[in-house]
């Protein structure tokens, strides 16, 4: 079984690809790479067929509503079927996907799902049930551990295995807005990439803005939507956390 090199290897991988060379890598990148995709074998989840997964999107449709052949109004309906999934060839740049190659994004539980998408208060979002269509084996690229590693000397082999895959679930996890790089996918994507050539089905990693997971499939198809709600957001909680020390002000003394 190949080994990391290094309890860094991750950050290496991350640097020289965002920052580097994308598609044609230095050897030492297609090491970590090929190391990711060997310790991957023992990360594997499967999904069965039938299994429930959640998808949301902003927003809604609306149905007119008439009375005796006259249009009175226009009620809120949830978004069609035919929406409620990626458009082939025009998906945006994801946490998995690069532009115009679509997945699947979805979510072990409703409210990781409602959740994902960022609403604000009084907006509307259709939320889509859907069931897989066969059995899916996807990479679990989510660890045990809290917080943050780091070693001063190069740790066990074990530890340095454990050390990747934490900042391999950290990089899936961490919080993506509108604003973000694009330059800021590319890790999570080449990794994606690997899976899917290698004959996975998707991968699973961890929410951070729900207690559940959201799952990636890189097939469209095989899961197929049964039921679509219509929710409206009512109240949104905050937790706030210190995150740096904070800086102080000193009253200078006037010059005589």
């Amino acid at each position: 079984m190949p080994e990391f090199k290094s309890w860094r290897d991750f950050w290496k991988f991350e640097q020289a690809t965002k920052n580097q060379a994308r598609y044609v890598r230095a050897p030492e990148v297609e090491a970590i790479l090929e190391t990711i995709l060997q310790t991957a074998e023992k990360r594997v989840d499967v999904l069965t067929k039938g299994q429930i997964l959640w998808r949301a999107q902003l927003g809604c449709e609306w149905e007119p509503i008439y009375e005796e052949g006259e249009h009175i109004d226009d009620r809120p309906t949830p978004h069609s079927p035919k929406r409620m999934k990626p458009l082939s060839g025009r998906a945006n740049e994801g946490r998995a996907n690069p532009k115009g190659i679509p997945y699947l994004y979805l979510a072990t539980n409703r409210d990781t799902a409602l959740a994902e998408v960022r609403p604000w208060i009084g907006s509307s979002i259709s939320v889509g049930q859907f069931k897989t269509l066969r059995e899916l084996r996807l990479v679990k690229c989510t660890t045990d551990k809290k917080g943050f590693l780091f070693y001063t000397k190069e740790p066990s082999a074990k530890e340095r295995e454990e050390s990747v895959w934490v900042h391999i679930d950290q990089a899936f996890a961490r919080p993506v807005s509108p604003s973000d790089d694009i330059a800021d996918y590319v890790p999570t994507q080449i990794i994606v990439e690997l899976f899917k050539a290698n004959n996975y089905d998707g991968v699973a990693y961890r929410s951070s803005l729900g207690d559940g997971y959201n799952i990636v499939l890189f097939d469209i198809e095989m899961a197929k939507l049964t039921t679509c709600f219509l929710f409206q957001v009512k109240s949104i909680d905050f937790e706030f956390k210190e995150s740096a020390n904070p800086y102080f002000f000193t009253p200078t003394c006037p010059t005589p």
